[in-house]
């Protein structure tokens, strides 16, 4: 009974947290959520490899397994290699306005932008923004070569710096 108390106390305190990592990396929120409660199911049957390393070790070791559960979703379902192509003539050139674009938009708004992309972009994006991989720690981790991973990243952003436009078009 002491493990169910201890199992609910964690997954109180991070739930929110995970889910946020999550939703990097799912299409939408329901896919979120089902990749969250596996990675809590990982976590419940992995806690004893855990290595206690001060201040937030837990969480960042959590965060870590739900990367990996998320990626093991995309990759069943093969999705990371399967993501539509942009086409080279549609795509807008991406300077440094982009984070500064970026900024203006409110974070939900842009959270969905990020939602939008297909999975492999979606992918790279995340682990190379929000997770600061270089493109040959993404290759590795993705089993793809580091040049797909650069060029996801950058049709990611194209991707981005449209919805973007379009968006602010829309608001004036």
């Amino acid at each position: 009974m002491k493990d169910r108390e201890l199992w609910k106390e964690i997954y109180q305190k991070y739930a929110r947290r995970m889910l946020t990592v999550c939703m990097r990396y799912a299409p939408g929120r329901e896919q979120a959520e089902d990749m969250m409660h596996d990675g809590f199911m990982q976590v419940f049957r992995s806690l004893d490899k855990f290595t206690d390393r001060g201040e937030g070790s837990l969480r960042a070791w959590m965060e870590r397994v739900m990367i990996n559960t998320c990626l093991q979703h995309l990759r069943k379902k093969d999705l990371l290699k399967n993501s539509s192509l942009v086409e080279e003539e549609k795509e807008p050139a991406v300077d440094g306005s982009l984070e500064a674009a970026a900024e203006r938009v409110p974070g939900t708004v842009l959270r969905s932008f990020i939602q939008q992309l297909p999975p492999g972009y979606r992918a790279v994006f995340s682990l190379y923004v929000f997770e600061g991989m270089n493109h040959k720690e993404i290759a590795r981790e993705l089993n793809i070569k580091e040049k797909t991973s650069s060029s996801q990243l950058y049709r990611a952003k194209c991707l981005l710096a449209s919805q973007i436009k379009e968006y602010e078009r829309k608001q004036q």
